[in-house]
């Protein structure tokens, strides 16, 4: 018979194989005095790049760099993975206690990892909101490998929630006109929540000084290259796993003389990287999410013991959801 008290064990999703999760319970490891013990509270998923993950599309050249920071197991499967989990403190510096933190962190219910891993929530950030937090690292650190000016008409194409978190920073610089580019019409919506134009791909203009794809679709980085105006900057901020995409380099590309870059969080945008390291970035996207308009990116929430379907649902509908949020029951 276990000895083990319910403080002592965890349950986390795990990718048992491609396209199929399941929930595992797991001892928690022992905490040393520089760690801290999390009970999950929300979580957030990663669609687009977790998608990829839950259907084992991750390139086995990308095994190693893919990993993500607590990550158990190894791709293709069986893998714990997933970065965007928001807990409560229960034991750690007393500074630390009971207040709210954000971890990159996979989904599961109770962790163990080094203070200087847990992020504290700034006073005016709710913790279900506080989700949002690596997708906006991401969007910051697109945003300046995009280096927009103020007053450029800006192009965002995918209104996922990296994308739609790029429209509403480039809304905030002055003088930008910003347009969110989605085929759903129904983001039009999120679009005015956010404070930014909305367009679908048969009535954005063109003639842009900056475009960011995000859509994660072959179809928008080829529309991105048709909306750029002369001499603009492409940032491609989706990530395909193992998909081929066609682009048409032909045509006007060299005319126009277009410049293709891409963004990838893993490493500071270059234009910072002397001054920022990934912990500042971070304080800045949290602070950043005191913003309440950002709430309209949350289009769906489910239990954390459904997740495995969950995840199944939304890698087979990759359009129906901006940011799904998992709730994690109390003393879990």
């Amino acid at each position: 018979m276990s000895s083990m008290s319910p403080r002592d064990v965890a349950s986390a999703f795990w990718v048992v194989a491609p396209g199929r999760g399941e929930i595992r319970t797991e001892p928690l490891g022992p905490a040393a005095a520089d760690d801290v013990v999390v009970r999950a509270v929300f979580s957030g998923v990663s669609r687009g790049t977790e998608a990829l993950v839950f259907r084992g599309h991750v390139p086995p050249t990308e095994y190693q760099r893919m990993r993500a920071p607590f990550q158990a197991g190894e791709f293709p499967a069986p893998v714990k993975y997933g970065y965007a989990s928001v807990g409560q403190v229960e034991r750690g510096p007393r500074e630390f206690r009971d207040r709210h933190v954000f971890v990159l962190h996979p989904h599961q219910t109770r962790y163990v990892v080094p203070l200087h891993s847990a992020h504290l929530l700034p006073d005016g950030v709710p913790p279900p909101r506080a989700v949002l937090a690596a997708n906006l690292e991401t969007a910051i650190n697109g945003l300046w490998d995009a280096r927009p000016h103020i007053g450029d008409r800006v192009v965002v194409v995918g209104a996922g929630a990296v994308g739609c978190l790029v429209a509403w920073l480039a809304g905030r610089m002055p003088g930008c006109d910003v347009e969110l580019v989605d085929v759903n019409p129904d983001r039009a919506s999120v679009a005015r929540a956010l404070g930014v134009g909305f367009a679908t791909p048969a009535s954005v203009s063109d003639g842009a000084d900056v475009v960011i794809h995000a859509s994660g679709s072959p179809a928008g980085l080829q529309l991105a290259l048709r909306v750029a105006g002369f001499e603009a900057t492409i940032v491609e901020m989706s990530w395909y796993g193992t998909k081929v995409v066609p682009l048409p380099l032909g045509e006007a590309f060299h005319a126009r003389r277009l410049t293709l870059v891409s963004s990838q969080v893993g490493s500071v945008a270059p234009a910072q990287r002397a001054r920022w390291d990934a912990r500042r970035r971070m304080r800045l996207a949290l602070a950043l999410l005191a913003d309440q308009a950002l709430d309209a990116l949350i289009t769906g929430e489910s239990d954390f013991e459904s997740l495995p379907a969950t995840m199944a649902q939304l890698a087979a509908a990759p359009g129906g959801t901006i940011c799904h949020r998992i709730k994690y029951p109390e003393g879990a």
